[in-house]
């Protein structure tokens, strides 16, 4: 296989695939030996899944780096082994929090938090995975992690122990450990269910498509987000070689007159450089 195609596809992921499967299942459909994702979704979630092609596999951390939106349902009264709904039940709780008590907990988990990641997490801790020690029946000493959230909504449903959420939150932030400190907070217990990314970055489920349906983004498109500023031609060949220009002190795109994307740049230098190819 060639790797022809550089770009990115918005992939609207459905519930029972893995991350994994659907890398593996583009790379088939594109004929790309080069292809990644840029941040997990667990089997049951479903939503938006950024899937680099070729060059923009370089790319896919300033992609991992976008804030992300979800929408989910905490139920109340049950918690799981997983925190969420695909896990075993480890307590039950009698609870009744009312739709202004749900609300207030949810306002105290927003902000600069910080986190235990879930053992199902992908997290390294001591070199192995951390859902590879939780299949070993292996439960670790985990650190806590600073991440924000900037909007945590609760609605209530016709079910009281169940609550409609709507999150905007930063990179690396978990869903589930929200639902579970939510539970918590209310002097109980909770999972998650039913999580859907609604967006990362610019990059939402109105532009995402399941596999069959699926655009490529040019790799300037792909990592639009990031402000851009047009290189000259001596520009564009002094980058190509690895030569410093003046640039400014932020992330960028660099693209040359026609639009494409000739590398990203931080802190001043250009460090990914897509061309020559």
């Amino acid at each position: 296989m060639a790797d022809a195609i550089d770009g990115l596809v918005v992939v609207d992921k459905a519930a029972g695939w893995t991350s994994h499967d659907v890398v593996a299942k583009c790379r088939g459909i594109f004929g790309q030996k080069k292809i990644g994702h840029s941040g997990t979704l667990d089997p049951d979630a479903t939503g938006v899944l950024l899937v680099g092609l070729g060059r923009v596999t370089r790319l896919l951390r300033f992609l991992t780096a976008l804030p992300k939106s979800y929408t989910g349902e905490v139920v109340f009264g049950t918690a799981t082994t997983t925190l969420d709904s695909s896990g075993d039940v480890t307590a039950r709780f009698d609870m009744s929090p009312t739709a202004d008590e749900v609300q207030a907990a949810a306002g105290g988990l927003t902000g600069a938090i910080e986190q235990v990641p879930p053992m199902v997490s992908a997290v390294k801790v001591g070199g192995k995975r951390l859902h590879e020690l939780a299949r070993a029946g292996e439960e670790v000493d985990r650190a806590a992690r600073p991440v924000h959230v900037s909007r945590f909504d609760t609605e209530p449903t016709d079910d009281p122990l169940v609550y409609r959420i709507e999150v905007d939150c930063s990179s690396g932030t978990y869903i589930r450990t929200l639902a579970a400190d939510l539970g918590a907070r209310l002097g109980g217990g909770a999972h998650l269910r039913n999580l859907r990314r609604t967006a990362i970055g610019s990059f939402t489920v109105a532009e995402a498509a399941w596999l069959d349906a699926l655009t490529v983004l040019s790799p300037a498109e792909g990592l639009r987000d990031y402000p851009a500023i047009t290189l000259t031609d001596e520009q564009v060949t002094a980058v190509g070689h690895g030569k410093r220009i003046e640039l400014p002190d932020r992330t960028l795109r660099l693209l040359d007159e026609a639009g494409e994307l000739v590398a990203m740049a931080e802190r001043g230098r250009a460090v990914v450089v897509l061309r020559p190819a």
